[in-house]
């Protein structure tokens, strides 16, 4: 069934609403009217009636002064212009016209005792229509939301099926729950199609990934494997001292490139079977990084100190902390220049700082935004991405001519 637009449902809702408020207030106003007209016509019939059979005449024309009732001689003698006037305390209204003789006025009086209410009556009347003007008011308010409710909520409804959708785990049931056929042919309803088409390509894109980083966990590794055994093989052969260096080098690519690889599977990797709860020690992760990094000193004479505030310990996934560290280990051995020692590396109860001379040629490559292209060693926005992912956090400061990296946890 075609529904109109929110913006139409809207706009009615709201017309309705005014003019239902309209006709009721103007019925309340009439019928406030005729009651009072009504009440004083009975209050001056009950005057007269009190008086029968000589009925009393209470509205009198006076064509000279002295004929006026005594309160209002004085009055009349200071010559009030044409026109009505009230007088409270002698419960009188006095008309003033033109008399037959152009210089003088004549009076009519109208003597009101009886007939207008009482101030205590003239006060409930008026708390009764105030009572009236506050229901109609509270009505009018509460039939704007009830309206305004009905009109929004499919939208609501749209905004609550989305909100409860897991992005990662996405299910038939979660395409049902946004299935745009519920919404009905308007704004909600072209809303919940690009919902549904959009969830449906990140379901796409997020079995594509899944399946990719299935199968490239195992196709990396394994040349990874072959590579590591044969240098094993080598080893254990007669080499020369250059042979030596080259099997060196050879193995130092080889942990690079699986250190790299492990890196991406990390971040790629959706579940690890619990390793995100495992606890783990800080130090010996820090001193095994700092041996791998090692080879990047030779010939720099540069120094490395390692102090510990605490012993403390981390529960989340060890291989991911333990890449991070070796990227910031690898970014200061890399980046300190002959002489531009020592390296402090210093061990906090729930933060890590390594802390390394800066050179003016590099200045740029210690941040994560202009490191992030330069491989796993330099890659700060690595480190950044592995910190987001686990919950921790990655700070670096310029504190005049040092580098230092803060990684918290």
């Amino acid at each position: 069934m075609y529904r109109r637009s929110l913006r139409q449902r809207v706009a009615f809702a709201f017309a309705v609403c005014v003019a239902v408020l309209s006709l009721a207030w103007g019925f309340a106003f009439f019928g406030a009217i005729r009651l009072s007209e009504d009440r004083v016509l009975m209050q001056q019939l009950e005057v007269a009636a009190k008086s029968y059979p000589t009925v009393t005449m209470n509205l009198r024309g006076y064509d000279d002064i002295a004929s006026l009732p005594e309160s209002l001689q004085e009055w009349a003698q200071t010559n009030p212009t044409e026109g009505l006037y009230e007088f409270e305390a002698e419960e009188l209204h006095v008309a003033v016209v033109p008399g037959g003789n152009e210089k003088l006025n004549a009076f009519v009086v109208f003597d009101v005792a009886g007939i207008e209410a009482a101030s205590s009556e003239d006060w409930w009347l008026l708390l009764v229509i105030s009572g009236v003007v506050g229901t109609l008011g509270v009505l009018g308010f509460g039939l704007g939301i009830v309206v305004m409710r009905r009109a929004v909520a499919p939208v609501a409804q749209l905004a609550k099926a989305v909100a409860d959708i897991d992005l990662e785990h996405l299910s038939a049931a979660d395409h049902k729950r946004i299935e745009s056929g519920r919404f009905g042919d308007d704004e909600v309803g072209v809303l919940a199609r690009t919902i549904e088409s959009t969830l449906e390509r990140i379901s796409a894109f997020v079995a594509r990934e899944r399946d990719f980083t299935s199968s490239a966990s195992h196709e990396l590794r394994t040349p990874i494997t072959v590579i590591t055994g044969a240098l094993e093989l080598l080893e254990q052969s007669e080499l020369s001292a250059t042979d030596v260096q080259t099997l060196d080098r050879v193995r130092r690519a080889t942990l690079d490139m699986k250190t790299t690889i492990e890196m991406f599977l990390c971040l790629a990797r959706e579940t690890d079977n619990g390793l995100y709860d495992e606890q783990f020690l800080v130090a010996p992760l820090v001193r095994q990084a700092i041996d791998l990094q090692r080879h990047l000193l030779n010939r720099k004479l540069v120094d490395v100190e390692i102090d510990h505030v605490e012993n403390p310990s981390v529960c989340g996934y060890q291989q991911a902390f333990s890449i991070a560290v070796n990227n910031l280990v690898r970014n200061a051995f890399e980046h300190t220049h002959t002489g531009q020692g020592p390296i402090s590396i210093l061990i906090k109860e729930r933060e890590l700082l390594i802390t390394n001379q800066l050179s003016s040629d590099v200045y740029k490559l210690h941040t994560p935004a202009g490191a992030s292209s330069q491989g796993h060693g330099l890659g700060l926005g690595i480190v950044q991405r592995l910190c987001e992912r686990n919950g921790w956090s990655f700070r670096l400061h310029i504190e005049g001519t040092r580098v230092v990296a803060c990684l918290s946890w």
